[in-house]
């Protein structure tokens, strides 16, 4: 694999991690990093971000992950961060079909098999990420167990949004205007949310301290963010939520953890599919937004340790 850029110093992880391109089964090109760990190793978690999130943004995870003892291996999706980007518009957050998410896990995998991975491995998804894990486990993912923080198995819609989302996507997309934006989402047609909005009413942290160090990445990485969602990418999201909500949960050890100021996901698909995944845990954390990972200093300590003894068991 050839070595990839990388931005060490901004996202602020383990002092040691590699980048490399990796490319899916159709020719996209993709971006992966491995963060080693100077403590014995527990194993791999592989992480599956959200939508507009890239590597960088997960250096202080993965930071957190090493000090007890996981090696970090990170994906940047077809469509976001260094990755081949699907529009004209690199700003436009898209994706031809949502089972195109699954050639870039495959091709993880095998990179991960290629980097000779310490085992075992482990899944921790995010929101968009989380949806995209949870096809993958389905599927027979070869994860040990796996985590899940802020969950997308269904987007946030009131009863009339969601009436409208449905043929309005439809009708774009069998038009061939799949790529231009969905509505409601201006400020993002020429940034990314974190510089779109300000820190008070922002949908993923109550940190100020947090969400500056999204700000400051973001004005440090322009060519690695994202901004609003395409019409079609609404509409696969919307199709891909609805089929896996029909699916059996994977015999898989499974903790999904979801801040109950969440107004990014919907939290009752969350409650729902954790109420069928035998074994599963699910915890609802008060106070939290969407991003639990980067909320306040208690909450992102409970939200590692519970996901760190959730591997360990």
């Amino acid at each position: 694999m050839e070595n990839a850029t990388f931005y060490p110093k901004v996202a602020g992880g383990p002092a040691v991690g590699s980048a490399y391109w990796i490319y899916a089964n159709d020719g996209v090109r993709l971006r992966v990093a491995a963060w080693q760990t100077d403590v014995a190793s527990k194993g791999t978690v592989f992480m599956f971000p959200g939508r507009t999130e890239y590597i960088e943004k997960l250096g202080p995870t993965a930071n957190e992950l090493g000090k007890r003892g996981f090696v970090t291996f990170a994906i940047d999706w077809r469509g976001q961060g260094l990755a081949d980007r699907i529009t004209d518009n690199p700003i436009t957050s898209h994706v031809a079909q949502f089972a195109d998410y699954q050639k870039d896990v495959m091709a993880m995998v095998a990179a991960a098999r290629d980097l000779d991975l310490p085992k075992p491995w482990y899944l921790l998804g995010h929101s968009m990420g989380a949806c995209i894990g949870l096809r993958a486990a389905i599927a027979g993912l070869p994860m040990e167990a796996c985590a899940f923080t802020g969950p997308m198995w269904d987007l946030h819609l009131s009863q009339i949004e969601r009436a409208a989302a449905w043929p309005l996507t439809w009708i774009a997309n069998a038009i061939g205007k799949g790529h231009v934006f969905a509505p409601g989402n201006k400020p993002q047609e020429d940034c990314c949310y974190v510089l779109s909005v300000g820190f008070e009413g922002n949908r993923l942290t109550s940190d100020p301290e947090m969400f500056g160090y999204m700000v400051k990445q973001a004005e440090d990485l322009p060519d690695l963010q994202t901004g609003a969602p395409s019409m079609g990418w609404v509409l696969e999201a919307l199709k891909e939520c609805r089929a896996l909500s029909k699916m059996h949960s994977p015999s898989m050890p499974c903790i999904a953890l979801c801040g109950e100021g969440d107004v990014v996901v919907d939290i009752a698909s969350v409650v729902d599919r954790m109420d069928r995944w035998s074994g599963g845990k699910l915890e609802l954390i008060p106070n939290a937004r969407h991003d639990i990972m980067f909320e306040v200093p208690e909450v992102r300590e409970h939200v590692i340790k519970k996901i760190c003894d959730q591997f360990s068991d």
